[in-house]
């Protein structure tokens, strides 16, 4: 057999422009995929090409749409349970990544896909006719879970193509992602302005149907060879956590960094309704195209890290999320929310490029596994800074929420892999 591994040239020039698509919000798996060495690869036409883009778009604009309408989903429910609804959606997503994206390896990846898209639809008709907050709470679970069919997408691109031109393959369907998480927040927010929250669920629901029967038509079988046992395979990536004291640090300062960001989000819609904005759920999503300004300084993040080394990239980036708070903190204009979360996001992006600098170059037979304990970590952090957050506003306000980013910013300052 052979071994094709995705983002296998990471240290050359078109590194750059896949970083920059798979740096928001450190979504992107890379996955090890084996085939046998006398099959052909299936021709990646543009059709084909087009369709993964887009499904992979969809699949994780699903885990974004609750932060902007959040106030609406509390006033609707009005239990205090729905506040969790963000951690919930990002537990999910964690548990996702470390037992279904892993799978894809020993797998069929086609059923393993279709099938985590008509779970996902139904996810959201559960979460759109939740009767409860607790209802609520575990669909999104259940929603998050599914919709880490997005990182199943990204590697099937990459086994389809030509190997000349995966770079580019990969960065065209991770583009689809990056549009994706940009907005759905809009999109989210600007449907619940006008026709309600659950509006929004039970209308993504038979897209993700559409979605599973436009893939099961025009996607091929893919056998993998790989014979590893299924708990062989999870088992393994304890002992590279055990093994690999740079991952960890890696791992535990991004998930700091993505805490402080989804404390932000989380609790935004609740601060921009109030005085001095009072803005509603259409303009709460409306910053989620504000996050697109990050995405340009991330190419140079890349380089500086290329030409310097990734960790002065890392204490860079945890130093400007530190000043990003401390400017959401200080500065309570409409301007001063705009400047922190741009700098925030350029932060979780900076930061988590040089990461992957580190992280792919400690065992590349196993980067597959690295990066899930990676994102796995970076999630279920995230999923920290949603709860804290959520708390610390009932408690002190957003003055509470901005000492608990500034207090994840400096946990990354001081937990951030180090040059030895």
């Amino acid at each position: 057999m052979f071994r094709v591994i995705i983002f296998h040239d990471y240290n050359e020039n078109r590194y750059m422009a896949i970083s920059a698509a798979t740096s928001f919000y450190g979504l992107a798996i890379m996955t090890t995929i084996t085939a046998e060495r006398d099959v052909r690869a299936v021709q990646l036409n543009q059709p084909l090409l087009f369709v993964l883009t887009l499904a992979t778009g969809l699949a994780i604009a699903n885990i974004y749409y609750n932060q902007p309408m959040l106030l609406l989903m509390v006033q609707s429910l009005g239990e205090r349970a729905t506040a969790y609804v963000p951690m919930a959606t990002q537990i999910g997503y964690a548990i996702g990544l470390f037992f279904i994206v892993p799978f894809g390896d020993i797998a069929n990846r086609k059923p393993l896909i279709i099938g985590q898209f008509l779970l996902l639809a139904m996810a959201l008709l559960l979460t759109g006719v939740a009767p409860s907050a607790g209802f609520l709470v575990a669909a999104s679970v259940l929603l998050g879970l599914a919709a880490s069919v997005a990182q199943q997408l990204v590697p099937l691109a990459a086994h389809l193509s030509a190997p000349e031109k995966r770079g580019a393959t990969v960065g065209t369907v991770m583009s689809g992602l990056l549009i994706g998480i940009l907005l759905s927040r809009t999109l989210a927010g600007l449907i619940a302005a006008h026709w309600g929250w659950r509006a929004v669920f039970l209308s993504a629901a038979p897209v993700m149907l559409l979605t599973a029967l436009t893939l099961a038509l025009i996607l091929p079988q893919l056998h993998n060879a790989e014979r590893l046992p299924y708990r062989s395979l999870i088992a393994s990536m304890f002992d590279l956590w055990r093994d690999l004291p740079e991952l960890r640090r890696a791992a535990l300062t991004q998930a700091s960094l993505f805490g402080a960001f989804s404390a932000f989000w989380t609790v935004l819609a609740l601060r921009l309704a109030e005085s001095p904005f009072h803005i509603g759920a259409a303009g709460a999503g409306l910053f989620g195209i504000i996050g697109a300004v990050g995405v340009f300084v991330a190419p140079l993040a890349g380089r500086i890290a290329d030409r310097h080394g990734p960790y002065r990239v890392i204490a860079a980036g945890s130093a400007v999320s530190l000043i990003g708070w401390l400017l959401l903190g200080a500065w309570g204009t409409l301007a001063g929310m705009v400047a922190g979360v741009i700098l925030l996001d350029f932060a979780v992006q900076s930061t988590l490029i040089s990461h992957q600098h580190i992280i792919f170059a400690l065992r590349p037979e196993a980067r597959a596994r690295i990066n899930t304990l990676f994102m796995t970590t970076m999630f279920l952090g995230a999923a920290l800074g949603s709860a804290v957050g959520m708390q610390g506003w009932r408690i002190g306000g957003w003055i509470a929420v901005a000492a608990i980013g500034m207090l994840l910013s400096l946990g990354a300052i001081f937990t951030r892999p180090r040059h030895s």
